[in-house]
């Protein structure tokens, strides 16, 4: 059962076993609830759906926990504002980010979008740092070129030494056509050894552990900007933005004021 605690508009705290929220850690987890006197505040709306995109929780979830804790919110509500906010943050973030090395892991994984499976694109640099990701309908050689090239346009990392993917047919002529139009230094070398790949299928689980507490998305689009918010939530975790360090709800609030 939940803790009572009093809510005075400073920090509460809410401890939740697992078996209430299906999916969660098997020890109690702890959520930072700003409240105000059970009104929807700019921090209170922030940690609600910043929540989200941090625990294996379901919208439903979260309504749950603001209802223990006296404030109101519809999970549609909750669903509206990871809409909103998650690809903003995740834009936001980039600027903050540290740089990762030149050494990278390209690997896509599999998400169900209304019942279909979709592939999304991810890539790391060896020491596990999130470089970019993308969504796509189709597992071919324009989604892997798309992606490279999206993965190249960052400012937050140096052009990649080597290149290392799976043994799946799409990265050579993907690879070999960003060469050619001089997207991609000619020097870089393509390293199709699967095993290296290890650390990205270890990050993989934490962002599909996410998608499996929502039990899915309805809309591409709709999981594009669910899982923005995912990669920016995880990025932060893994300590890749400069001054992360703290209460998570604190550094988000800073991303939206510095620019507001």
């Amino acid at each position: 059962m939940a803790q009572k605690l009093p809510l005075n508009g400073s920090v509460a705290t809410l401890q939740v076993a697992r078996d209430r929220l299906a999916g969660c850690s098997s020890w109690p987890l702890r959520f930072a609830v700003y409240s105000s006197g059970g009104n929807l505040s700019r921090r209170s709306s922030c940690w609600q759906w910043g929540g989200y995109l941090r625990f294996s929780l379901s919208y439903r979830d979260v309504e749950e926990l603001l209802a223990e804790r006296g404030l109101r919110a519809d999970h549609v509500t909750v669903w509206r504002w990871v809409q909103r906010y998650g690809p903003e943050m995740e834009q936001r973030l980039r600027r903050r980010l540290k740089p990762t090395n030149d050494s990278w892991r390209v690997d896509e994984t599999y998400i169900r979008v209304k019942g279909k499976w979709v592939y999304l694109y991810r890539a790391v640099d060896s020491t596990g740092a999130t470089i970019d990701f993308l969504l796509s309908a189709k597992r071919d050689v324009d989604a892997a070129e798309r992606f490279l090239a999206k993965a190249l346009g960052g400012e937050n990392h140096p052009a990649p030494r080597v290149i290392n993917t799976d043994k799946h047919a799409a990265y050579p002529p993907a690879i070999a056509e960003l060469k050619a139009d001089g997207v991609l230094d000619e020097n870089s070398k393509h390293r199709p050894v699967q095993y290296l790949n290890n650390i990205l299928e270890q990050d993989h689980r934490a962002i599909k552990r996410r998608v499996r507490a929502s039990q899915h998305f309805r809309s591409f689009w709709g999981a594009w900007r669910t899982i923005a918010g995912y990669e920016a939530i995880h990025m932060i975790r893994k300590g890749q933005a400069c001054g992360s360090v703290g209460l998570l709800h604190h550094f988000i609030l800073g991303l939206f004021a510095a620019t507001n």
